[in-house]
Protein backbone atom coordinates (compact mmCIF):
# COMPACT_ATOMS: atom_id res chain seq x y z
CA UNK A 1 0.00 0.00 0.00
CA UNK A 2 0.99 3.88 -0.96
CA UNK A 3 -0.76 6.47 0.54
CA UNK A 4 -0.36 9.68 -2.06
CA UNK A 5 -1.65 12.91 -0.50
CA UNK A 6 -3.62 11.10 2.17
CA UNK A 7 -5.77 8.62 -0.25
CA UNK A 8 -4.15 5.06 0.27
CA UNK A 9 -3.41 2.76 -3.33
CA UNK A 10 -3.18 -0.86 -3.50
CA UNK A 11 -0.88 -2.72 -5.83
CA UNK A 12 -2.54 -4.88 -8.43
CA UNK A 13 -1.49 -8.28 -7.42
CA UNK A 14 -0.62 -7.62 -4.45
CA UNK A 15 -1.18 -9.09 -0.93
CA UNK A 16 -5.54 -9.09 -1.16
CA UNK A 17 -5.47 -8.50 2.25
CA UNK A 18 -3.85 -5.63 2.36
CA UNK A 19 -6.34 -2.92 2.82
CA UNK A 20 -6.46 -0.17 5.06
CA UNK A 21 -9.01 -0.21 8.11
CA UNK A 22 -12.75 1.00 6.68
CA UNK A 23 -12.52 3.71 9.68
CA UNK A 24 -9.74 5.31 8.04
CA UNK A 25 -12.68 6.51 5.06
CA UNK A 26 -11.74 10.15 3.77
CA UNK A 27 -14.05 12.68 4.70
CA UNK A 28 -13.67 13.88 1.59
CA UNK A 29 -14.89 12.28 -0.74
CA UNK A 30 -16.89 10.46 2.26
CA UNK A 31 -16.32 7.05 2.86
CA UNK A 32 -13.67 6.51 0.33
CA UNK A 33 -10.75 4.00 1.89
CA UNK A 34 -8.91 3.31 -1.05
CA UNK A 35 -7.82 3.58 -4.43
CA UNK A 36 -6.19 1.01 -7.09
CA UNK A 37 -5.38 -2.89 -6.89
CA UNK A 38 -7.58 -5.47 -8.66
CA UNK A 39 -11.03 -7.15 -8.87
CA UNK A 40 -9.39 -11.11 -8.03
CA UNK A 41 -11.95 -13.17 -5.96
CA UNK A 42 -9.66 -12.91 -3.29
CA UNK A 43 -9.40 -9.17 -3.03
CA UNK A 44 -13.19 -8.85 -3.54
CA UNK A 45 -13.94 -11.17 -0.53
CA UNK A 46 -11.62 -9.61 1.81
CA UNK A 47 -12.90 -6.49 1.16
CA UNK A 48 -16.45 -7.01 1.41
CA UNK A 49 -15.26 -8.93 5.05
CA UNK A 50 -14.03 -5.46 5.78
CA UNK A 51 -17.11 -3.95 4.97
CA UNK A 52 -15.72 -2.27 1.30
CA UNK A 53 -16.66 -2.50 -1.65
CA UNK A 54 -15.53 -1.21 -5.09
CA UNK A 55 -17.75 1.33 -6.99
CA UNK A 56 -16.19 3.29 -10.18
CA UNK A 57 -17.02 5.17 -13.19
CA UNK A 58 -15.11 3.91 -16.51
CA UNK A 59 -12.04 5.62 -17.20
CA UNK A 60 -11.58 5.95 -13.39
CA UNK A 61 -8.85 3.80 -10.74
CA UNK A 62 -10.92 0.95 -8.86
CA UNK A 63 -12.20 2.88 -5.78
CA UNK A 64 -13.09 1.51 -2.56
CA UNK A 65 -15.74 2.82 0.00
CA UNK A 66 -16.95 2.11 3.11
CA UNK A 67 -19.95 5.01 3.64
CA UNK A 68 -20.84 6.21 7.30
CA UNK A 69 -24.18 5.42 8.05
CA UNK A 70 -24.52 2.35 6.40
CA UNK A 71 -27.68 1.49 4.98
CA UNK A 72 -28.95 -2.53 5.53
CA UNK A 73 -31.77 -4.73 5.95
CA UNK A 74 -33.01 -7.09 8.52
CA UNK A 75 -34.58 -10.08 6.93
CA UNK A 76 -36.89 -9.70 9.90
CA UNK A 77 -37.89 -5.98 9.30
CA UNK A 78 -38.70 -6.53 5.84
CA UNK A 79 -41.97 -4.65 4.91
CA UNK A 80 -43.97 -7.22 3.05
CA UNK A 81 -47.01 -4.68 2.24
CA UNK A 82 -50.40 -5.89 1.34
CA UNK A 83 -50.07 -4.79 -2.26
CA UNK A 84 -46.75 -6.26 -2.68
CA UNK A 85 -48.06 -9.78 -0.89
CA UNK A 86 -50.98 -9.36 -3.97
CA UNK A 87 -49.00 -8.61 -6.63
CA UNK A 88 -46.59 -11.46 -5.71
CA UNK A 89 -49.75 -13.81 -5.69
CA UNK A 90 -51.44 -12.47 -8.20
CA UNK A 91 -49.81 -11.01 -11.24
CA UNK A 92 -47.98 -14.10 -12.42
CA UNK A 93 -44.33 -13.45 -11.68
CA UNK A 94 -41.83 -16.76 -11.75
CA UNK A 95 -39.40 -16.25 -9.09
CA UNK A 96 -35.55 -18.31 -9.44
CA UNK A 97 -32.26 -18.19 -7.83
CA UNK A 98 -28.84 -18.68 -9.87
CA UNK A 99 -30.39 -19.80 -12.89
CA UNK A 100 -29.01 -16.77 -15.02
CA UNK A 101 -26.52 -14.98 -13.17
CA UNK A 102 -25.39 -13.22 -16.50
CA UNK A 103 -28.47 -12.44 -17.25
CA UNK A 104 -29.08 -10.01 -14.26
CA UNK A 105 -25.84 -8.82 -14.01
CA UNK A 106 -26.54 -7.50 -17.42
CA UNK A 107 -29.92 -5.97 -16.87
CA UNK A 108 -28.40 -3.93 -13.66
CA UNK A 109 -25.52 -2.40 -16.18
CA UNK A 110 -27.48 -1.32 -18.94
CA UNK A 111 -27.91 2.67 -19.02
CA UNK A 112 -30.31 3.96 -16.78
CA UNK A 113 -31.77 7.47 -17.67
CA UNK A 114 -31.48 8.34 -14.33
CA UNK A 115 -28.11 7.80 -13.84
CA UNK A 116 -27.33 10.07 -16.93
CA UNK A 117 -27.25 6.88 -19.43
CA UNK A 118 -24.16 5.42 -17.58
CA UNK A 119 -23.29 2.60 -15.97
CA UNK A 120 -20.46 1.67 -12.94
CA UNK A 121 -20.39 -1.70 -13.77
CA UNK A 122 -17.43 -2.05 -16.22
CA UNK A 123 -16.49 -4.95 -18.53
CA UNK A 124 -14.02 -5.85 -15.63
CA UNK A 125 -16.23 -5.55 -13.18
CA UNK A 126 -18.75 -7.87 -14.77
CA UNK A 127 -16.41 -10.55 -15.36
CA UNK A 128 -15.07 -10.29 -11.87
CA UNK A 129 -18.82 -11.17 -10.51
CA UNK A 130 -18.99 -13.70 -12.99
CA UNK A 131 -16.04 -15.41 -11.61
CA UNK A 132 -17.27 -15.40 -8.13
CA UNK A 133 -20.63 -16.61 -9.12
CA UNK A 134 -18.72 -19.28 -10.70
CA UNK A 135 -17.18 -19.91 -6.96
CA UNK A 136 -20.33 -19.93 -5.39
CA UNK A 137 -20.44 -16.48 -3.76
CA UNK A 138 -22.31 -14.54 -6.15
CA UNK A 139 -25.96 -15.20 -6.23
CA UNK A 140 -28.76 -13.78 -8.12
CA UNK A 141 -32.96 -13.54 -7.69
CA UNK A 142 -34.41 -13.78 -11.37
CA UNK A 143 -37.98 -12.57 -11.70
CA UNK A 144 -39.70 -13.43 -15.14
CA UNK A 145 -42.82 -13.14 -16.77
CA UNK A 146 -43.58 -15.55 -19.09
CA UNK A 147 -39.75 -15.97 -20.72
CA UNK A 148 -39.13 -12.35 -20.08
CA UNK A 149 -36.82 -11.49 -17.27
CA UNK A 150 -38.15 -8.39 -15.98
CA UNK A 151 -36.37 -7.57 -12.41
CA UNK A 152 -33.82 -9.25 -10.13
CA UNK A 153 -31.00 -8.38 -8.34
CA UNK A 154 -27.34 -9.95 -7.46
CA UNK A 155 -24.57 -9.73 -4.29
CA UNK A 156 -22.54 -12.00 -2.56
CA UNK A 157 -22.93 -14.05 0.50
CA UNK A 158 -20.11 -14.40 3.38
CA UNK A 159 -21.07 -16.30 6.36
CA UNK A 160 -24.65 -14.56 7.38
CA UNK A 161 -24.37 -11.71 5.37
CA UNK A 162 -25.94 -10.58 2.02
CA UNK A 163 -23.96 -7.62 0.06
CA UNK A 164 -26.28 -6.35 -2.69
CA UNK A 165 -25.31 -5.04 -4.67
CA UNK A 166 -27.88 -3.60 -7.54
CA UNK A 167 -31.01 -4.36 -8.66
CA UNK A 168 -33.29 -3.89 -11.66
CA UNK A 169 -37.09 -3.68 -12.75
CA UNK A 170 -39.08 -3.59 -16.30
CA UNK A 171 -41.68 -4.60 -14.81
CA UNK A 172 -43.60 -2.33 -12.07
CA UNK A 173 -42.72 -4.06 -8.39
CA UNK A 174 -40.51 -6.53 -9.90
CA UNK A 175 -37.78 -5.62 -8.20
CA UNK A 176 -39.64 -5.73 -4.80
CA UNK A 177 -40.76 -9.23 -5.55
CA UNK A 178 -37.26 -10.31 -5.93
CA UNK A 179 -36.07 -8.88 -2.76
CA UNK A 180 -39.17 -10.19 -0.71
CA UNK A 181 -37.57 -13.34 -2.57
CA UNK A 182 -34.26 -12.55 -1.25
CA UNK A 183 -35.89 -11.84 2.37
CA UNK A 184 -38.05 -15.38 2.77
CA UNK A 185 -34.46 -17.42 1.50
CA UNK A 186 -32.43 -15.07 4.13
CA UNK A 187 -34.82 -16.31 6.65
CA UNK A 188 -34.62 -19.93 5.82
CA UNK A 189 -30.81 -20.06 5.43
CA UNK A 190 -29.60 -17.77 8.60
CA UNK A 191 -28.97 -14.48 6.77
CA UNK A 192 -29.02 -11.88 9.28
CA UNK A 193 -28.24 -9.03 7.19
CA UNK A 194 -28.26 -7.69 3.83
CA UNK A 195 -26.15 -4.89 3.08
CA UNK A 196 -27.59 -2.05 0.99
CA UNK A 197 -24.55 0.17 1.03
CA UNK A 198 -26.46 3.51 0.15
CA UNK A 199 -29.54 5.13 1.88
CA UNK A 200 -32.76 5.36 -0.65
CA UNK A 201 -36.36 6.12 -0.07
CA UNK A 202 -37.36 3.19 -2.38
CA UNK A 203 -35.15 0.80 0.47
CA UNK A 204 -36.30 2.30 3.19
CA UNK A 205 -40.03 1.99 2.31
CA UNK A 206 -39.08 -1.78 2.49
CA UNK A 207 -37.62 -1.71 5.74
CA UNK A 208 -34.31 -0.75 5.92
CA UNK A 209 -32.26 1.36 8.50
CA UNK A 210 -29.15 3.49 8.62
CA UNK A 211 -26.01 1.70 10.78
CA UNK A 212 -23.16 3.75 12.39
CA UNK A 213 -20.21 2.34 10.58
CA UNK A 214 -18.99 1.38 13.77
CA UNK A 215 -21.20 -0.82 14.66
CA UNK A 216 -22.13 -2.39 10.71
CA UNK A 217 -18.32 -3.09 11.45
CA UNK A 218 -18.98 -4.90 14.55
CA UNK A 219 -21.56 -6.65 13.31
CA UNK A 220 -19.44 -7.87 10.23
CA UNK A 221 -16.70 -9.57 12.60
CA UNK A 222 -18.99 -12.10 13.55
CA UNK A 223 -21.58 -12.43 10.89
CA UNK A 224 -19.01 -12.96 8.19
CA UNK A 225 -17.43 -16.06 10.11
CA UNK A 226 -17.95 -19.28 7.91
CA UNK A 227 -17.13 -21.85 10.82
Amino acid sequence: MKRRRGLVWLEPGGDPEAFPAAEDALDEPPGLVAAGGDLRPERLVAAYRRGLFPWYSPGQPILWWCPDPREVLFPTEFRRTRSLAKRERNAGFDVAEDRDFAAVIDACAAPRARDGGGTWITPEMREAYLELHRRGIAHSVEVRLGDELVGGLYGIRIGRVFFGESMFSREPDASKVALSSLVRRSVESGIELIDCQMHSHHLASLGSRSLPRAEFLQRLVELTRTG
